[in-house]
């Protein structure tokens, strides 16, 4: 979900609600911690250098069980970002510590907002060894050819 995306739907909540795509939902006292644009310059296995770029929201769940974080709120913490350090339209990515601090992509259902599970992959497949995986076949939809004899040299 994009950053603009993101500012259109706060406008027509009256609640900032997540949950996870499991259906939990994120406790209605969490903060805002961080909104900010995340850079991420790599190598990859193969050797190509690649830079990703998004916008980071962070959650946080802290004690004051009565906080809530009002759409008008979230959107000048938003405006804030994009006035203070540039901040760009982007894709948003989620942290959100659940066990451990996980990394979500995000969507809305028109009255919330779904952290969705992320999975990480190889950028580089052609060329770090990953065997390409097999089509398996039935034998028995193979043609049938004719068998070879005996010293005919056909095999």
């Amino acid at each position: 979900m994009l950053l603009s995306e993101v500012k259109r739907a706060l406008q027509t909540v009256d609640s900032v609600l997540f949950q996870l795509d499991s259906g939990a939902a994120v406790p209605n006292h969490f903060h805002v911690t961080e909104v900010g644009s995340v850079i991420k310059n790599f190598i990859d296995c193969g050797g190509t250098v690649r830079t990703e770029q998004f916008v980071g929201f962070q959650l946080w769940e802290a004690d004051d069980f009565e906080h809530r974080l009002a759409p008008a709120k979230l959107l000048k913490i938003i405006a804030d970002s994009e006035r203070i350090l540039g901040l760009q339209d982007g894709e948003v990515e989620v942290e959100y510590q659940a066990g451990t601090v996980g990394k979500y992509g995000l969507s809305f259902d028109g009255s919330r907002f779904v952290l969705e599970s992320k999975t990480t992959n190889c950028s580089a497949q052609d060329r770090c060894g990953i065997p390409q995986e097999k089509v398996k076949r039935d034998l028995r939809e193979l043609p049938v050819t004719p068998t070879c004899a005996p010293n005919s040299g056909c095999c």
